[in-house]
């Protein structure tokens, strides 16, 4: 075969592999395995009078950043006013909060809307939205799903 038709064959390949990994919506399907791209360096804080791990977050995870995506976890209320939820990697019992796993384990929630259904703790749920990546901002964890959305399962 000639240069070009092999050019077009690979580019060809690509593309539908690109496609298919992108869905109908242009969300991006990604594992937790991506949000695992990430280092942590201890920093202390004078402000808070604190230690925080600071990430770090690695070439990979950085190219979801400010993309939608759509995300599979266990669904975990943090505060009692029921307005703080996250999306956790394990289940309540070996979650974050726990001392069971790390920060790049668990993203937070910010629903677009009231969600369609009632959610319980360690409810298995699959969400869209924006991923935010957050460095410094104490007040959120280090990954925030915007406008997040309950897709059915």
């Amino acid at each position: 075969m000639s240069r070009i038709n092999m050019g077009w064959i690979r580019f060809s390949i690509s593309f539908f592999l690109l496609l298919g990994a992108i869905s109908l919506h242009g969300q991006l399907k990604i594992s937790w395995d991506v949000l695992a791209d990430v280092t942590f360096t201890e920093e202390y804080d004078k402000e808070l009078n604190a230690y925080w791990l600071i990430p770090t977050f690695g070439k990979k995870l950085k190219t979801y950043r400010n993309k939608n995506i759509i995300l599979e976890g266990y669904f975990i209320p943090v505060d009692a006013a029921n307005s703080f939820f996250v999306l956790s990697k394990n289940p309540y019992a070996a979650c974050f909060f726990c001392g069971a796993a790390g920060p790049e384990t668990i993203v937070e929630i910010q629903p677009k809307d009231v969600f369609s259904r009632r959610l319980r703790l360690d409810d298995r749920i699959r969400l869209k939205g924006k991923l935010k990546l957050n460095k410094r901002d104490f007040n959120h964890c280090n990954y925030i799903l915007a406008d997040a959305e309950l897709l059915s399962n």
